[in-house]
């Protein structure tokens, strides 16, 4: 049996994710405790911080993991604008990039930031991308150790100890919370645990070789360490909302949108702009956990106060097991799949205590209610 948080609508499917005797996730409880937070405590806390960890010399105060989308965005923003530092954009290519990502990536370039794009070898990321989506149902496992990888390559490689990633998602949307210490700051520890779970190294094969897989490796913890790097979550000093950031954002600069009103499987068309493959990996998501883009977006709004749960349900309902078809073709071309190979691999990754095929068609089980 599947059950729904009696507050928003997130499944206890979801990986890491607790329930209360109530039926409430952690992710609603920490919704509720960032009521309680003195955020000016911790605007305080950001300064005294920042002025301890920046660096003493060179151009810039700290690194940016960039995607241009609302939320990097936003940060990068506030960091130059509001606070006055020089921050040095980081981004990791998207797999599958948009000519949304590119011109909104352009616009915030062009209010004067500096950006470093680091574009893994093609061959092999479509390698690897097919594989982790046939083996795992998940083509992006090894983008996720990139997004890591590469801010603190850059931190290490350029002496800039400070890194602002964005949120901490263990506590903001339900997981698991390593400790106290974790919801401020980020190391390798956690990259290890909830983002990645694997060693890149472990990816070699028959035509990958260990060179490959330099954009994906962490640096070595001793240079790490040799640097200071200090990377800490924005979302820790500054109250986190995807809707917040995106109307911080879109009267910052022309800001495009989802072209076609909204995306695949939900109602926002604001979030997750960057890489094409975002909707499939959503999907993905939705078959492996029974819950998709919709009850992701609608659950952060509820949690956030911005949405009640009923309306939420309608949108779920609408939205949720819609099937990824704006960029279909392309994503059988990059994976270099057909479509029986591809439907297999998709219905491979349905959990039958989720799942069940009935009238000549998948259903879910226990949908949300």
């Amino acid at each position: 049996m599947v059950r729904y948080c009696r507050r928003c609508l997130m499944p206890d499917t979801r990986p890491r994710i607790e329930f209360d005797a109530d039926g409430v996730c952690n992710a609603c409880h920490h919704a509720e405790r960032k009521k309680r937070i003195d955020w000016d405590a911790r605007r305080r806390e950001f300064l005294e911080l920042v002025e301890e960890f920046r660096p003493r010399e060179g151009p810039y105060d700290c690194i940016v993991p960039w995607s241009g989308g609302k939320d990097s965005s936003t940060i990068a923003h506030r960091l130059k604008f509001e606070f006055g530092l020089n921050p040095l954009l980081v981004t990791f290519s998207p797999l599958m990039p948009n000519e949304i990502a590119v011109h909104n990536r352009q616009a915030l370039i062009d209010l004067g930031f500096d950006h470093l794009m680091v574009q893994a070898n093609g061959k092999v990321s479509r390698r690897l991308a097919k594989r982790f989506f046939i083996e795992r149902g998940d083509p992006k496992i090894h983008w996720n150790a990139g997004v890591n990888a590469v801010p603190v390559q850059a931190a290490v490689h350029y002496n800039i100890p400070l890194i602002f990633y964005a949120e901490h998602g263990e506590s903001e949307y339900g997981g698991r919370v390593l400790s106290e210490d974790h919801l401020k700051l980020r190391d390798f520890a956690e990259v290890l645990e909830h983002q990645i779970g694997d060693d890149p190294l472990n990816w070699v094969d028959e035509e990958i070789e260990e060179h490959d897989l330099a954009p994906y490796a962490y640096p070595d913890l001793g240079e790490v360490e040799r640097v200071g790097v200090k990377a800490l979550y924005f979302a820790y000093f500054f109250r986190w909302s995807m809707l917040e950031n995106y109307t911080y954002i879109k009267d910052k600069f022309d800001f495009h949108l989802a072209e076609n009103g909204r995306t695949d499987g939900t109602f926002t068309n604001f979030d997750s702009l960057d890489d094409k493959i975002d909707n499939l990996y959503y999907h993905m998501q939705f078959i492996k956990f029974g819950f998709g883009r919709a009850v992701r977006d609608s659950c952060r709004m509820i949690q956030n106060g911005q949405m009640t749960r009923a309306e939420g349900l309608e949108l779920v309902r609408r939205y949720d097991d819609e099937f990824p078809a704006t960029y279909h073709d392309e994503h059988l071309a990059y994976l270099d799949l057909d479509e029986p190979t591809f439907t297999d691999v998709i219905d491979k990754h349905r959990d039958p205590q989720i799942w069940e095929f009935s009238g000549n068609r998948w259903t879910l089980r226990h949908p949300p209610e």
